[in-house]
C-alpha cells in the first residue's frame, strides 16, 4: 500500500514538470505597454485579445489616464465584436464612473451606434442618406434605445462633433419608428381590427407628425373609421389628407412603386 502511495506520488510530481504553469507574458508589462498592445490587437481585429489586456491595463493600473481610456476602449471592442449587450453595459459603466470625462460624449454616441444599425460603421460620418433600414419586421426597443442615447448626446453636449451626425440618425430613427407603427397598423387592417388599427396610425400623427409614415397612417384612419361606420372622424382624416398629401396614392388610388421608408 505504501509503495503504490509512493509510486503515485512521483507520477503526480513527474505530471507537473510535465504540464509546468504557464507564465502571463504581460505580467512586467507597464501601463503604456499594455495599452499599445491592447490597441494593435483591436486595430488587427483580434477583439478577444484585446478587451484581455485592456481589463487588465484597467486591473493593474485602475487609476490614471490609460485606465480610463481602456474602459473607452472595451465598450468599442465589444461593439465590433457583436457582443452588444456587453458594448452598452461597458459604455453605461464609463458614463456612470466619468459623467464629466472629455470623452463622454464620443461614448454616447457609440452606445447610440450599438443599437443603431449593424451594418453601419462605428464612426462612420453620415452626410446624406443611411442604407434604407425597414424597421417594421424588427424590435424597435433597439431604435428606441439608440434614440435615447442620441438624444442625450446633442442635449448635454450641443457644440460636440458627433452632434449632427447624431441628429442625422435621430431623424432617421423617428421615421423608421414611425413606419414599424404603421406596419402594425396595416396589419390590424388585414386582420379587420378596425379599432386597434385606428389607434396606431393615430399614434404615429401624435408622436412623429413630420414622419413621412403620416401619410399611410392617415390612409389607415380614413379606411378605419369608414369601416367602422364613424363618418366625422373619416372626413376628419381624409380632410387632413387632401390639405397635406393632395397628390397622395391614398386618394388618387395610385399605387406606390417604392416603401415609404425609402426616402433619402
Amino acid at each position: 500500500m505504501r509503495h503504490s502511495l509512493a509510486v503515485l506520488a512521483l507520477l503526480a510530481l513527474a505530471a507537473c514538470g510535465l504540464f509546468p504553469e504557464k507564465i502571463d507574458e504581460t505580467r512586467d508589462w507597464s501601463a503604456g505597454k499594455l495599452y499599445a498592445e491592447a490597441k494593435s490587437e483591436l486595430s488587427d481585429g483580434n477583439y478577444e485579445k484585446a478587451i484581455k489586456y485592456f481589463e487588465q491595463l484597467e486591473a493593474r493600473y485602475p487609476y490614471g489616464r490609460y485606465a480610463q481610456q481602456a474602459q473607452i476602449e472595451i465598450a468599442y471592442a465589444y461593439y465590433k465584436s457583436d457582443e452588444r449587450a456587453q458594448a452598452v453595459a461597458a459604455a453605461d459603466r464609463f458614463i456612470k464612473l466619468h459623467p464629466n470625462h472629455p470623452n463622454v460624449d464620443y461614448v454616447y454616441y457609440l452606445k447610440g451606434l450599438v443599437s443603431f444599425n449593424e451594418d453601419l460603421g462605428p464612426l462612420e460620418t453620415v452626410t446624406s442618406y443611411f442604407v434604407p433600414w425597414d424597421i417594421s419586421d424588427r424590435d424597435p426597443k433597439a431604435a428606441r434605445e439608440s434614440f435615447e442615447a442620441f438624444r442625450e448626446l446633442v442635449t448635454r453636449f450641443p457644440d460636440s462633433k458627433y452632434a449632427a451626425d447624431s441628429i442625422l440618425r435621430m431623424n432617421y430613427l423617428v421615421n423608421a419608428l414611425a413606419s414599424h407603427e404603421v406596419h402594425v397598423a396595416r396589419y390590424y387592417m388585414k386582420r379587420r381590427a378596425y379599432v386597434a388599427a385606428a389607434g396606431r396610425a393615430k399614434y404615429v400623427i401624435e408622436h412623429y407628425p413630420g414622419a413621412p409614415a403620416t401619410e399611410e397612417a392617415l390612409g389607415i384612419m380614413v379606411r378605419a373609421y369608414d369601416e367602422l361606420g364613424m363618418p366625422g372622424l373619416r372626413d376628419d382624416a381624409q380632410r387632413v389628407m387632401e390639405k397635406n398629401f393632395p397628390e397622395s396614392p391614398f386618394i388618387t388610388g395610385r399605387a406606390k412603386s417604392e416603401s415609404w421608408w425609402k426616402f433619402w
